[in-house]
């Protein structure tokens, strides 16, 4: 895995350096989760339609995806490995968890997931339209550049708007097709389909999310542009009190 303090190194015609899109693919593996978060949090809601198609039982499948969210956060403590990813997941499982009981239906399992995928849909293609792309906010701590983007990259700006644009569109499309079956489907159908369409629309979104940020001007580091200006201040105070002791002197 490539390193995110590693310093990227424009290329000079113009083209992304092999670094810029080295880091930009570590930020963005960072930021959602990689291979093992992807996993994590697909496991509970995979276990919840296989035991309920099995027994057609909302209270044993709600309590064991419930467990598994529990016992895979409980795992990265005991490992000391990062938890924002599990704890997000676990949450969500469990008003999934909660939605369910208190209905007593499937459906009730899945309703909350779907109200928070079609909202994030509508974020993100809102904040792109009025040029405040949600997925700089989101990324650019990541990049150590935070708002910078704002007014001192306009092309990390543009390339930002481009991928929240992209997101927007496909969580939309998504749930453009998952709401009728909510609706109409069964909740055995509702939910093999919400598993097949849980990884191929993050894939794209974020494969064209490398691609616009791959092409952009690198990200201003803020982090260190800081550090540099306090490490600059107090070499100039240090000068300062040198030289009135030098006058006492």
């Amino acid at each position: 895995m490539t390193s995110l303090d590693k310093p990227i190194t424009p290329d000079p015609a113009g083209e992304p350096s092999a670094d810029q899109k080295a880091v930009t693919q570590a930020a963005l593996f960072d930021a959602f989760g990689g291979v093992r978060g992807t996993v994590e949090t697909m496991l509970p809601g995979l276990l919840f339609v296989m035991i309920y198609t099995v027994n057609k039982d909302v209270k044993m499948s709600a309590i064991a995806a419930g467990a598994v969210a529990v016992l895979l956060v409980i795992v990265r403590l005991l490992r000391k490995d990062t938890v924002k990813h599990a704890f997000s997941g676990v949450f969500g499982v469990g008003v999934g968890v909660a939605f369910a009981l208190f209905t007593g239906t499937a459906k009730g399992f899945y309703l909350p997931g779907m109200i928070y995928g079609a909202g994030l849909g509508v974020a993100f293609t809102l904040s792109a339209l009025v040029g405040f792309p949600l997925l700089g906010v989101i990324l650019g701590p990541v990049f150590k550049e935070n708002l910078s983007w704002r007014t001192r990259n306009p092309g990390r700006k543009k390339a930002y708007t481009k991928a929240s644009l992209a997101w927007g569109l496909i969580f939309l499309a998504k749930y453009a097709i998952l709401f009728p079956l909510y609706w109409w489907g069964d909740a055995t159908q509702l939910g093999w389909v919400l598993i097949a369409l849980k990884l191929p629309p993050m894939v794209l979104a974020v494969y064209f999310t490398w691609v616009f940020l791959a092409k952009a001007p690198p990200p201003i580091d803020v982090i260190a542009e800081w550090e540099a200006k306090e490490a600059a201040e107090e070499a100039a105070n240090e000068t300062t009190k040198g030289a009135a002791r030098h006058r006492r002197t």
